[in-house]
């Protein structure tokens, strides 16, 4: 049997599935949790619940979800049985960009990063493809799942993000899955996603990232400062890529009781993920792809500052290290 009959036949005795996203889920990770749920409900799941941490807090995310009315159930709020069958989408690690207790054991994980390491009975985990949706636009053609016009718009978008409108490093798979979705997709809809509006929050970290850049040769690091928005380290990034004579950015800056990291790149020469892995892994976590990478610091002790001055204090104490551990590692 190919990936899809496999995965169709390991869900045909389940009556109830987790599909878990990683934190702060983007729209790659949603789509593959609406397809996955569109797979169980197709070989007879009766109950499906998407669980998700962190915070919802990119404005298209946040518009990406209440368009398609995407049922998500926090973490924290939710107790994963041990008859569930559990499925990670779009990652395949505890601890870099998922909180979910450590405990949990997948039944199945589907992604595009560079594997975790985590065990799994169905491991289906492909760095070379540019997107965890197009992986699912496979399973859904190979099982003959006829696709909605809900899931389709979800999947032709995270497919564009993604990608940066297929700009970043897109494979031949993803052009191939936008055209399988493209006739099924609701276009309209598509636009006015594409017109969210930015926060006030979100341009005021953009700014500070501006003001705060340094630069060395190609690359550049830029602070945050303290920001509620997640989302709004790569937002940065992905601005700050289009400085004159820049092709590495990293952004950072302080969430909750964490340092949050972001790298961007279009050196071909440079892995990002590598890259992070190599300056911060000891320090807590940090990996991705060639082009685009992550990471966490938990701030330990430091963690319970909450006020603007000491978090300016703080990061200030931070910065040059930070700076001097990706500027050594380029």
């Amino acid at each position: 049997m190919d990936r899809a009959e496999t995965l169709a036949a390991a869900l045909e005795p389940v009556d109830s599935v987790a599909i878990v996203c990683h934190d702060n889920p983007d729209p790659d990770c949603l789509a593959s949790a609406l397809a996955f749920e569109r797979i169980a409900n197709a070989n007879g799941v009766s109950e499906t619940t998407i669980v998700y941490g962190g915070e919802i807090s990119h404005q298209q995310n946040r518009a990406f979800v209440n368009m398609l009315s995407i049922e998500l159930v926090h973490g924290d709020d939710v107790s994963i049985g041990s008859d569930t069958f559990v499925v990670f989408v779009d990652h395949s690690r505890i601890g870099g960009n998922s909180t979910i207790d450590p405990e949990t054991t997948p039944d199945a994980i589907i992604d595009h990063h560079p594997d975790g390491g985590l065990p799994a009975s169905f491991v289906d985990v492909r760095p070379a493809y540019g997107a965890t949706a197009t992986i699912f636009v496979e399973y859904l053609t190979a099982l003959d799942i006829e696709l909605t016009e809900r899931l389709a718009t979800a999947i032709l978008f995270a497919i564009h993000r993604e990608r940066l409108d297929f700009v970043r490093s897109p494979t031949s798979a993803e052009y191939e899955a936008a055209l399988i979705v493209y006739e099924h997709a609701d276009l309209d809809g598509l636009e006015q996603l594409y017109g969210s509006a930015f926060t006030p929050e979100t341009i005021d970290a953009i700014g500070r990232a501006i003001l705060s850049r340094r630069q060395y040769g190609s690359a550049i690091v830029a602070g945050v400062g303290q920001t509620s928005e997640t989302d709004a380290l790569p937002q940065a990034a992905d601005f700050l890529l289009n400085v004159e004579g820049v092709n590495t950015v990293l952004t950072y800056g302080i969430v909750g009781d964490s340092i949050r990291l972001s790298a961007r790149s279009i050196d071909p020469r440079v892995n990002v993920g590598t890259l992070l892995t190599e300056a911060f892994d000891e320090l807590g976590a940090a990996g991705g792809h060639h082009d685009m990478a992550g990471g966490r610091i938990d701030l330990g002790i430091f963690g319970e500052i909450g006020d603007h001055d000491d978090a300016e204090t703080l990061l200030s104490f931070l910065n040059q290290r930070i700076e001097r551990r990706f500027f050594d590692e380029i």
